[in-house]
């Protein structure tokens, strides 16, 4: 198949930034030869763009703290053969420098195997920690220690970990540990694998907690994985029970900080989930769960300023979110999602089923307002100028969600107009978060990544390399001159 003209265009402009990038990385490079960064950190906020920042900032009331950097930067995100990119081009760019795919981890177009910063600083004598919110081998995490032509050969892709000799790896669990899963050939269970490489495989909160350099490599992932092998979106975390983002990165620290350095890759992957869902309560708390796991990087940095670097960046937007609203004008109040109590998996998860349980034979919309405004602070009686207020129109919306998906009612999810209103999330909480939303003054065009820019942002040593517009494949060459290491592809061994 011939090039479309799209692709042509993205394949020369980012030849073309590559070959700038590399000039200039090719002199900076003499600069860090000397005195590489010794400890590098990437977070990446999966679905984190501009918009999902300033939101955040608007309902805490105060600057991320990385947004804090003195460095920042905006990154574009075209794939080689999409415009709109998925997670896995995306952070194949964002760990290799190579420009890929859609759906390919660590691999340029032809295939061809590339080699990632993790596996570069492995070589260095640097110890390695991957951590994320989701499942450890989905998109993110995987491009840093994975070779596969499809981000959903999970199998694959567990075995890939076992096989890394990367130090740490923490946060979510893994989707296909026996090869279920059609397609695959199965290579034995994955865990075991895992085990036998010598990881010590964690999951209570307490041992975790204990953990410590002599414990060797670490797989620690969360006792409850809400969705999907992730875990569960911070609004919904059970203080004292659940490990947090942060806490997982805090450890890794611990774990991984020696004479010779580390590179460490945290994810916050549930950004994104909560923003293909419409959910902007869950998406801001999600955000502010990955801002404190870069703040135990900051306090790190505190400690090393001159042999530390710290990078955060998003690999797309997702959802398309608005910071604005056609029903508010030019007014804003974020206030209204304060009443949002819980996320809308949890709410689908264990309030609706629970629901449907007690109410067989006899569902009505009348009985579940209650619950609609105990869980999310919309109010059917009162005072009509109350914002929280649900007007006659915003009434009818919920109760054709209602039959829809409550109900029964026979409706095809794969509908134009149905993927056009609800994306194949369940009709009524994405109209529930919706009409909050709304009344926040916040909008979504989409349920699905979009091509806006995002931010990046740096602080320490080689902060300066990151100022200024690039494509998300130079974030990976200027990491590479940061250490010392000469950016250019390299392909991995098998």
């Amino acid at each position: 198949m011939r090039p479309s003209c799209f692709q042509r265009s993205v394949s020369v402009v980012c030849m073309l930034m590559t070959l700038l990038v590399c000039a200039h990385s090719a002199a900076a490079a003499e600069s860090f030869a000397k005195k590489p960064a010794k400890y590098v950190f990437l977070f990446i906020g999966d679905g984190m763009g501009l918009p999902q920042k300033q939101a955040t900032e608007a309902f805490t009331g105060r600057q991320l703290v990385l947004d804090s950097f003195p460095v920042h930067g905006i990154t574009t995100t075209p794939a080689a053969n999409r415009f709109i990119v998925d997670s896995a081009a995306a952070a194949t760019a964002m760990s290799t420098g190579q420009l890929t795919d859609v759906g390919m981890i660590g691999m340029a177009p032809d295939k061809t195997k590339v080699k990632t910063i993790a596996e570069m600083a492995r070589e260095k004598g640097m110890k390695v920690g991957i951590v994320s919110s989701v499942s450890i081998d989905h998109a993110t995490p995987a491009a840093f220690y994975a070779h596969e032509e499809s981000r959903n050969l999970y199998h694959y892709i567990d075995h890939a970990l076992a096989s890394s000799g990367f130090d740490y790896f923490a946060g979510g669990g893994i989707k296909d540990p026996a090869g279920k899963r059609k397609g695959v050939e199965p290579r034995g269970n994955a865990m075991d694998a895992i085990k036998n490489a010598g990881y010590k495989v964690v999951t209570d909160r307490d041992e975790f907690l204990k953990l410590n350099r002599k414990d060797g490599k670490v797989f620690a992932y969360n006792s409850w994985l809400q969705d999907s092998g992730a875990l569960p979106y911070a609004m919904d975390s059970r203080p004292g029970k659940d490990i947090t983002l942060a806490e997982f990165t805090a450890k890794g620290i611990d774990l991984l900080d020696n004479s010779k350095g580390f590179f460490m890759m945290v994810e916050g992957g549930k950004i994104d989930w909560a923003c293909h869902a419409n959910d902007a309560k869950a998406a801001i708390m999600d955000t502010v769960a990955f801002d404190e796991a870069v703040a135990e990087a900051v306090r790190f940095y505190k400690k090393h300023p001159d042999e530390t670097l710290i990078v955060v960046t998003g690999d797309h937007e997702c959802g398309g979110m608005t910071l604005g609203f056609a029903g508010t004008a030019y007014e804003s109040d974020f206030d209204v999602l304060k009443k949002q109590y819980v996320s809308f998996q949890y709410f689908a998860d264990d309030v609706l089923k629970l629901f449907k349980k007690e109410h067989q034979g006899s569902l009505a919309f009348n009985d579940l307002k209650p619950t609609i405004t105990h869980y999310f602070g919309l109010q059917f009686a009162g005072d009509h100028a109350d914002p929280m207020y649900v007007q006659p129109h915003e009434l009818a919306q919920l109760q054709d969600a209602f039959v829809k998906s409550v109900a029964g009612d026979s409706m095809k999810l794969n509908d134009p107009v149905s993927v056009n209103l609800y994306g194949g999330y369940d009709p009524l909480i994405v109209t529930i978060t919706h009409l909050l939303n709304n009344k926040a003054g916040l909008a979504w065009t989409s349920f699905s990544h979009t091509a806006v820019p995002v931010g990046t942002t740096a602080v320490g040593r080689g902060a300066d390399l990151f100022g200024g517009s690039y494509h998300q494949t130079a974030i990976a060459k200027k990491i590479m001159t940061a250490m010392g290491v000469k950016p250019h592809v390299y392909v991995a061994a098998n």
